[in-house]
């Protein structure tokens, strides 16, 4: 399966907040979901890799092919869902189109047509009036109107109510049958990549922590619970975060079969990928 996005050595600061070193691909025909803690850099990597601000150092390639050397051809094979929309208020959406359809050689407009009638939207009501839901739906309208391969979303779902989450996540697995297709997917909700995504990758403090397949990375990972007269010194160091309580431990593991033989009576369960990324984040990366 070939990659559809190579990152290498991305590297971009903003005084005392840096991305360093980041490195991660994405594959063909995958969901990628793209985890963070807000402020982790996840925007800035986003609008770095599509060149919306200038990197410092590292080389990004689409389909192959350098993003410097072929921006206008790669652009166009690419849908953007940026969160806040980045629309003119005052105008209407039938006006934004106008604007926007142009810069892609292969906008369908037959395709755009049915998107705003599934969305419910009226191409004459001003942008300005939109919800956050109804935004968010104009967005993905024109990102998926010209045929794109691959599809960026920067926290899409973010404030939406969970049936307007459940639309989109529809959308997505409908965009994906379609053949050779991709997502890119930034969010804090990681519940929505529970269901959807393929790969995930946790981005925090500026660099990533994993990047794994969603099932692989829930396998070997587990949620235990048990007696705090249990957690020693050496048995702690077995887990990425703990959490205590009068009650007893919570903690997320990758040592199963160490913390079996060091513990007895003790609760197994399967993780959340929220559960997972706030051991990393908590445990501080470890």
């Amino acid at each position: 399966m070939s990659n559809v996005l190579e990152v290498s050595g991305l590297n971009k600061s903003y005084g005392d907040f840096a991305i360093s070193d980041v490195d991660f691909s994405l594959q063909e025909e995958c969901i990628t979901g793209f985890i963070v803690i807000n402020g982790s850099g996840k925007t800035t990597t986003i609008k770095t890799i599509l060149g919306l601000i200038m990197r410092n150092f590292g080389t990004v390639k689409f389909f192959g092919k350098d993003m410097d050397k072929h921006e206008h051809e790669l652009k166009n094979r690419i849908g953007v869902v940026l969160d806040g929309g980045c629309f003119y208020d005052e105008l209407s959406m039938k006006e934004m189109k106008s604007i926007i359809a142009p810069a892609y050689s292969s906008w369908n407009e037959r395709d755009y047509k049915t998107y705003m009638e599934r969305f419910s939207l009226n191409p004459r009501q001003k942008i300005s009036t939109l919800s956050k839901g109804m935004s968010m739906k104009f967005a993905l309208t024109l990102a998926l109107s010209h045929q794109a391969d691959l599809l960026i979303m920067d926290e899409p779902t973010s404030g939406l109510d969970p049936l307007i989450r459940s639309q989109l996540m529809n959308i997505l697995t409908d965009y994906m049958k379609q053949g050779n297709k991709s997502v890119f997917f930034s969010t804090h909700i990681t519940s929505d990549l529970d269901k959807i995504a393929d790969m995930i990758i946790l981005i925090n403090n500026g660099k990533i922590l994993f990047d794994e397949e969603k099932d692989a990375l829930i396998d070997t990972h587990k949620l235990v619970k048990g007696d705090n007269k249990d957690l020693t010194v050496d048995t702690r160091k077995l887990f990425l975060n703990i959490q205590e309580s009068r009650f007893g431990f919570t903690g997320i593991t990758n040592k199963l079969s160490q913390v079996q033989n060091s513990m007895k009576d003790i609760l197994i369960e399967r993780p959340t990928i929220e559960d997972i990324m706030l051991g990393y984040v908590e445990g501080g990366g470890k």
